[in-house]
């Protein structure tokens, strides 16, 4: 075992200069992007039961929560595809209510961002570029790729023409909220399948549930981020809070 750790110790200082020069080619998210980034992704499938997780930090105690500056160790090598600069987003699913058993309801959470810094053929170390919440010992991994933004989430554009024939609706919001409001992100039910793509709008309309009274605009949203059944919206304008169940209309 101490070989094994020292192991570690050695090849991550090998390589961390690799890893810098890679850092350093890398073009810097703007804060739109980096938002973007940390938001939930259009997706609620949840991982894989091998998924490259994190299973510790380089530290002189054990830790279950990690931030800026830590050393994580990463449950995968070269035998697992792992190289130098690769960047991958950490993870975690979040569950309504106590763990079911993975049956109830859940979204997925973005912990941030990392770099593999080191690696063997059976583990890596990877560096925290990018913290949106705190990491957890047992997060999971998925490939990193920079978001391309649209040029109208940071602004309200209510132009063009609604269709209401093809309505949909807004899902689950970060961490599971049922709410929302501007400059939030919230899933919708609407994706490739539908070829939705990033940038479309949508209008936000609520039924009142009273007879007589037509569907009541709410708000204004535009599409960030796209899955193949769900995208994730950005709320540009709301009168009220965006409540999951709300209905979405197209804007041509």
């Amino acid at each position: 075992m101490r070989n094994g750790r020292c192991l570690v110790a050695s090849m991550f200082l090998v390589s961390v200069s690799v890893a810098a020069g890679a850092r350093a080619a890398d073009e810097p998210l703007t804060a739109m992007q980096t938002a973007v980034a940390c938001a939930i992704p259009p997706t609620i499938d949840l991982p894989a039961p091998d998924a490259l997780r994190i299973v510790g930090a380089q530290d002189t105690a054990p830790r279950l929560l990690y931030g800026p500056d830590d050393l994580l160790v990463i449950e995968g090598g070269t035998a697992r595809n792992l190289e130098l600069g690769q960047r991958f987003f950490v993870r975690r699913t979040d569950w309504f209510g106590p763990y079911g058993g993975g049956t109830g309801p859940h979204a997925t959470r973005t912990a941030g961002w990392i770099r593999i810094v080191a690696v063997n053929e059976t583990t890596s170390m990877a560096a925290v570029e990018h913290v949106c919440t705190g990491m957890m010992e047992g997060d999971y991994l998925e490939p990193f790729v920079a978001p391309a933004v649209p040029a109208t989430a940071n602004r309200n554009d209510a132009s063009g023409d609604l269709d209401f024939k093809d309505l949909g609706h807004v899902g689950y919001g970060e961490r599971l909220r049922t709410t929302g409001g501007i400059g939030d992100f919230m899933l919708i039910d609407r994706g490739a399948d539908q070829n939705t793509e990033t940038g479309a709008r949508f209008a936000v309309y609520r039924d009142v549930h009273k007879p007589g009274v037509p569907l009541a605009p709410v708000g204004e949203a535009v599409v960030v981020s796209v899955g193949r059944a769900l995208s994730v919206v950005r709320i540009t304008a709301a009168r009220d809070a965006i409540d999951r169940g709300d209905f979405i209309v197209p804007r041509r």
